[in-house]
């Protein structure tokens, strides 16, 4: 069998989990997933086994309590490899979890086949590479790309067993104490349907008014390209690319952004990309569904305007 830790999300499993539950079962062997202080339903995705961790000192994330949580599952159900997304969160734990344990990790996988030795297919480069492996390992540690592997359904009869790890204070040592609010208190990155970004086509930090205008107007989520983080226009917790935060919303608006390998690394998740660029022969206009040639601050309140129109 295959261990997979499963991340949660007000309760409900997170679509970067869900895919790593598809590539999981790919291996060929019965799926058990591993949940950390509450239970979310897996009986569409194909586990035979969701194993529920209870302690009261889980009650923030501890990346080594779930590293150590993970272990030792993985050890007392004998599993053949273990599995996590690709997200900050888990590429910590099983990276901690590979470092007491002294097993091989491969990171970023989109595809892999069972062995020995197992072999992998890894984004590298922002993507823009895809690497064949084979890792040698007694138990391969893999954590998936978020957002490049579909999710598919798999209805099974999922059973839940609840346990209470046994922690020491080593393990609890680093947590998270204190969650503060984006300074926008809007949508998640991560989570929004529609992102609006700008690039340093914007010009400014007050030229970000009117891509914050549209957002509120689409309920969507404000983005940004590394050069407005670095020139100190935006937060970095705006940033969407390979350094910042990875998206997959069902839009993209690009404001101004060129679109360079990084940044387009970080929003190749997205079902369709709208640029809105002065320069028609801009990199982001090869990647692009729609692009609209112009000065986007002409463009977008126009846009903005014609909504309101229509509401």
């Amino acid at each position: 069998m295959v261990l997979v830790l499963v991340e949660q999300s007000e309760g409900k499993a997170s679509d970067p989990s869900l895919q790593t539950l598809t590539l999981a079962r790919s291996f060929g062997q019965p799926v058990h997933a591993l949940l950390v202080g509450s239970v979310a339903d897996l009986s569409q995705h194909g586990v035979a086994m969701a194993h529920v961790a209870e302690n009261e000192a889980l009650g923030s994330f501890a990346p080594d309590a779930w590293a150590a949580i993970l272990g030792e599952l993985a050890e007392r159900l004998n599993a053949g490899a273990v599995f996590a997304a690709g997200t900050e969160r888990g590429n910590e734990v099983m990276a901690r979890l590979a470092a007491r344990s002294g097993l091989a990790l491969a990171t970023n996988c989109i595809a892999v086949a069972p062995g020995p030795p197992v072999t992998l297919t890894r984004l590298r480069w922002g993507g823009s590479l895809l690497e064949e492996a084979r890792l040698h390992s007694p138990r391969p540690l893999i954590t998936v790309a978020p957002h490049a592997v579909a999710i598919e359904p798999a209805p099974s009869e999922t059973k839940v067993e609840k346990f209470t790890p046994d922690l020491s204070d080593d393990d609890l040592l680093v947590r998270v104490a204190e969650h503060v609010s984006a300074s926008g208190g809007g949508i998640s990155l991560t989570e929004a349907k529609v992102v609006v970004s700008g690039g340093r086509g914007v010009g400014s930090k007050e030229g970000f008014a009117i891509i914050e205008e549209l957002a509120g107007l689409l309920g969507a989520a404000v983005g940004c390209s590394r050069a407005v983080t670095s020139a100190g226009w935006r937060p970095h917790t705006d940033q969407v690319g390979q350094t910042g935060t990875k998206i997959a919303p069902d839009i993209y608006i690009a404001c101004g952004i060129s679109g360079a390998t990084q940044h387009m690394a970080g929003c190749k998740g997205a079902k369709k990309i709208l640029a809105i660029n002065a320069d028609g022969e801009a990199p982001i206009m090869l990647s692009a569904d729609y692009a609209v040639i112009g000065d986007l601050k002409e463009i977008v309140p126009a846009i903005s305007a014609e909504i309101r129109k229509q509401r």
